[in-house]
């Protein structure tokens, strides 16, 4: 370790700053925190849950974003790890009918709703807790006895809303960002998320004022039906590279809007994971190569040492 040396005002005089007593004391941090891929200051607020509560975990909607997906999982923390209770992709959504733009706001939304569905499915709330019936991108909210918010109602005695945090890592929680695409999409699901319209798209920090127009217009991709008529009539071009796989697919600006409907309806029929096909394809002639016994270890050396005498 080299030393780091601060000059004084008088010539001559010189204080080490990283001296040894100070690399006797210095802690490493986490891996993942030198990483950059965790914050654990947050973290912990997310996963520490009151004494009072005897055990009773609290699960985090944790959304991440790949080069090319969306991936939002329901997420408990136990001592030995993190535990996942059920988890969505955006690769999925082919299978219900959306096979472009599978990393956008709208498509975030879908994999939100499709991890609330498939998690309240699994738990067999699934006819308690309903989703929304048409998307508006307004926040609802009501209150119990005791005055605690809660964004979906108290519909049986026995089993109430399945309540979860949003766990957005690292990402900036910048206003209209698609981690709150994938919130409101697990909100509408069924999820009780406790949120704001602050970070919406439609909010207005300046005037203090939401417009839920705007919101919705975003969850149901009318943001992508106008770049796409944008570019039809600036750079026809461009547009038919950009959105190639629109048009293979036979997708209009027109036919935006009515492509996510049919998805949330799809997501809302059947959010069960899909069953894959046990792998049977296997090459029953491969067999290992055995491995050499000692005497045949011990021939082979000298028979490459015979070799090298006889090159010599």
């Amino acid at each position: 370790m080299g030393k780091k040396v601060i000059q004084g005002k008088k010539a001559g005089f010189a204080k080490v700053v990283k001296n040894k007593a100070y690399f006797k004391r210095f802690q490493t941090k986490f891996r993942r925190r030198r990483e950059g891929k965790t914050d654990y200051r947050a973290r912990k607020r997310l996963i520490c849950q009151d004494k009072n509560k005897y055990g009773s975990p609290k699960y985090r909607l944790v959304v991440r974003f790949s080069n090319k997906y969306c991936i939002c999982q329901i997420v408990y923390a136990q001592i030995d790890g993190d535990k996942v209770l059920a988890a969505a992709s955006s690769a999925e959504l082919p299978r219900y009918g959306l096979t472009n733009g599978l990393k956008n706001y709208a498509a975030a939304y879908c994999t939100g709703l499709l991890v609330a569905r498939r998690l309240l499915n699994k738990l067999k709330m699934d006819e308690t807790y309903k989703s929304v019936e048409e998307v508006t991108g307004e926040v609802n909210s009501v209150k119990d006895n005791y005055g605690k918010t809660f964004f979906v109602q108290d519909l049986d005695d026995d089993k109430r809303p399945f309540r979860c945090l949003l766990d957005v890592g690292i990402k900036n929680t910048t206003t209209g960002n698609r981690v709150f695409g994938a919130m409101k999409g697990a909100s509408d699901g069924g999820l009780d998320i406790p949120h704001s319209e602050k970070r919406f798209p439609g909010y207005d920090k300046s005037e203090k004022s939401y417009d839920a127009e705007v919101h919705r217009d975003r969850i149901m991709g009318l943001h992508v039906k106008e770049y796409m008529e944008y570019l039809q009539e600036e750079d026809d071009a461009l547009y038919k590279k950009l959105f190639a796989g629109y048009i293979d697919a036979g997708i209009g600006p027109d036919d935006i809007e009515e492509l996510y409907e049919k998805v949330h309806e799809a997501i809302n029929e059947d959010p069960a994971r899909e069953e894959k096909a046990a792998f049977t394809d296997f090459d029953k002639k491969f067999k290992k190569t055995a491995k050499l016994t000692y005497d045949e270890r011990k021939a082979r050396v000298a028979a490459k040492l015979e070799a090298e005498e006889d090159d010599e």
